[in-house]
């Protein structure tokens, strides 16, 4: 059914014009009736009868009229949906409990107007999400390329913010009455982080963590959801998990986990934000501001060595223009990165 002849018999009944409705849409009269008259022959039935005054519905068109407003309704909402600028800011997170979407919805909670779409590609390779961000499948994404220069030229990889590491263990583990832990008290203590997918940034990120403290870092077994992986911690005295001090975690109280803070230095994991070079969605400014308004990582502090962080100024923080074009009036991602020594 074409859908243009739909919008046309709609609007025709709305005015009781064909002349009206033609202005509407943007066509001449002789269009919209041509359009009706296509509608009719496909339907089998008169939708109008003409009369001095314009158009009027028959009992069929009647019958018809509130099915062909759904119909305008449902495309118009599925032309908007995936229109950049028009449609919600979709942005891709690595899950719905990881620290991006903490931080995304907490930014939600203070413009609640936004129309912002939280998805989750389900891919653990990071150049899967830089095709979809260039493909428009999404507007940005939570990931990291840990080689920069095999980024595609249209697209930019910017620093989002760092998440340090807490871990999180069961009431019977020999560290579970520590208020604060420092890298070199995890030495020798089962680790235990199911789910490290190959070529994913993830995978390296544990691989320089696990070399520049001597970690015990085990990925073994499958990985059965997080709901299996905090049983296991409760009832452990020798497993323990790192996550990020913003990751959402929720357990029975009977579990008594505890999450403590890792310091001296702070075990940070840097998160990324991939978005197209040119014309990003204009919703994106916003939200890179207030990545930039995040607070900074204390002095002491391992970031992996692809990792970067920005200097805190108003420069340094992206914003677009009135083309919603994406500028920024020093280098990209300026910063350092900051190995810790073993």
């Amino acid at each position: 059914m074409d859908t243009e002849a739909v919008r046309s018999f709609v609007r025709a009944a709305e005015f009781g014009q064909l002349r009206h409705a033609a202005d509407e849409l943007g066509v001449t009269q002789q269009a919209v009736s041509k359009r009706i008259a296509t509608l009719e022959r496909a339907l089998g039935v008169r939708l109008f009868t003409r009369t001095a005054r314009g158009v009027e519905l028959t009992l069929d068109g009647q019958a018809f009229l509130p099915h062909a407003r759904n119909i305008i309704t449902g495309v118009d909402r599925a032309i908007t949906a995936i229109r950049p600028g028009s449609r919600a800011l979709r942005i891709d997170v690595l899950g719905l409990r990881s620290a991006q979407a903490v931080v995304l919805h907490d930014y939600w909670r203070s413009r609640p107007e936004t129309d912002l779409d939280v998805v989750t590609l389900r891919v653990n390779d990071p150049r899967v999400a830089v095709t979809a961000v260039r493909a428009g499948d999404i507007d940005a994404s939570f990931r990291s390329v840990t080689d920069p220069a095999t980024l595609p030229r249209d697209v930019r990889m910017i620093h989002a913010f760092d998440s340090p590491l807490e871990l999180l263990v069961g009431p019977r583990h020999p560290l579970a009455s520590a208020r604060t832990l420092t890298p070199s008290q995890l030495r020798r203590h089962r680790i235990w982080v199911p789910g490290i997918a190959p070529r994913s940034e993830w995978a390296e990120f544990y691989d320089q963590l696990a070399t520049a403290f001597d970690l015990r870092i085990d990925a073994a077994g499958p990985n059965f959801g997080d709901e299996v992986l905090l049983d296991i911690l409760a009832d452990s005295a020798d497993v323990a998990t790192l996550v990020g001090s913003r990751d959402r975690y929720i357990w029975p109280t009977s579990h008594d986990l505890r999450r403590i803070p890792i310091v001296n230095p702070t075990l940070a994991y840097p998160l990324s934000l991939i978005l197209p070079r040119a014309n990003p969605h204009p919703g994106l400014r916003t939200i890179i501001n207030h990545l930039g308004s995040l607070a900074p990582l204390p002095e002491r502090a391992w970031l992996p060595s692809w990792a970067t962080t920005p200097r805190r100024s108003d420069k340094d923080i992206e914003h677009t223009d009135a083309d919603g074009r994406l500028q920024q009036h020093t280098a990209d991602t300026a910063g350092r990165t900051r190995p810790w020594p073993r």
